[in-house]
C-alpha cells in the first residue's frame, strides 16, 4: 500500500514534469506548487533551520522552473528535486555550528513568514485524545529523529517519511545501496534507543 502510494506521486510528478517541460503553463504552475510543498517539507527537516530551508526551497523552485526542459528523467524528478535541496541544505550548514536549533514537526504543519504555506492541516474528524495522542507521539518522534547524526537523519526521512526507495536515496546522498541500508538500520536503531529515553 505504501508502495503504491509512493509509485502515484512519482508518476504524478513525471506528468507534470512531462506536461511543464512542453509549455503547459498550468501544469508548470501545478508542478512548483507540489515541489514548494515537497521541498520545503525536506528542506525543514534537512537544514533544520527554518530560515534556511526558506531560502533551499526558493532556490529549489527557481532551478525547477529554470531546468524543467533539461530534465531528461521526468520520473526521477522527485529524486533531482531531493538532491538539489539536499546540497543546498548541506552549503547552508556550513555556516551553522552544532547541530539544528529547532525542529518543526511535519503533523503540525509549518507557516511561512508571509502564511502562505502550510504542510499539513489537522483532521478536525479526529477525538481531542486521539489527536492529543498522536501529538504526544509525534513530539518524541521529532525529539528523537533531532539526536540522529545529520546523515542518518536525511535517510531516515527520505526512506520512512518521504517514501522514496533505497537507490533514490542513494543517487540522492551519493552513498551505496549498501551504506543506505547499513545507515537506515542503524538509524532505526539508533531511534528505538532514543524513544526509550523522550
Amino acid at each position: 500500500m505504501f508502495g503504491d502510494a509512493h509509485g502515484r506521486v512519482k508518476a504524478e510528478f513525471a506528468a507534470l514534469v512531462r506536461d511543464a517541460a512542453s509549455g503547459d503553463r498550468e501544469a508548470m504552475e501545478r508542478l512548483l506548487i507540489r515541489a514548494q510543498e515537497a521541498a520545503y517539507r525536506f528542506s525543514l527537516l534537512v537544514c533544520g533551520h527554518p530560515e534556511d530551508a526558506e531560502d533551499v526551497m526558493q532556490d529549489a523552485l527557481l532551478k525547477t522552473y529554470q531546468h524543467v526542459t533539461q530534465i531528461s528523467e521526468p520520473d526521477a524528478f522527485r529524486t533531482w528535486l531531493y538532491t538539489t535541496v539536499r546540497n543546498a541544505c548541506l552549503m547552508k550548514r556550513r555556516r551553522h555550528v552544532g547541530e539544528p536549533q529547532s525542529f518543526v514537526s511535519l503533523e503540525h504543519g509549518v507557516e511561512a513568514t508571509d502564511g502562505a504555506i502550510a504542510v499539513e492541516v489537522a483532521d478536525p474528524a479526529r477525538r481531542v485524545d486521539q489527536r492529543l495522542s498522536e501529538r504526544w507521539t509525534s513530539d518524541r518522534l521529532r525529539d528523537a529523529l533531532k539526536r540522529l547524526p545529520p546523515v542518518h537523519r536525511t535517510i531516515v526521512v527520505m526512506r520512512e517519511i518521504e517514501g522514496l526507495s533505497t537507490k533514490e536515496v542513494a543517487t540522492i546522498t551519493g552513498i551505496s545501496e549498501a551504506n543506505v541500508k547499513t545507515r537506515l538500520h542503524r538509524a532505526r536503531l539508533m531511534l528505538r534507543r532514543h524513544l526509550g529515553h523522550v
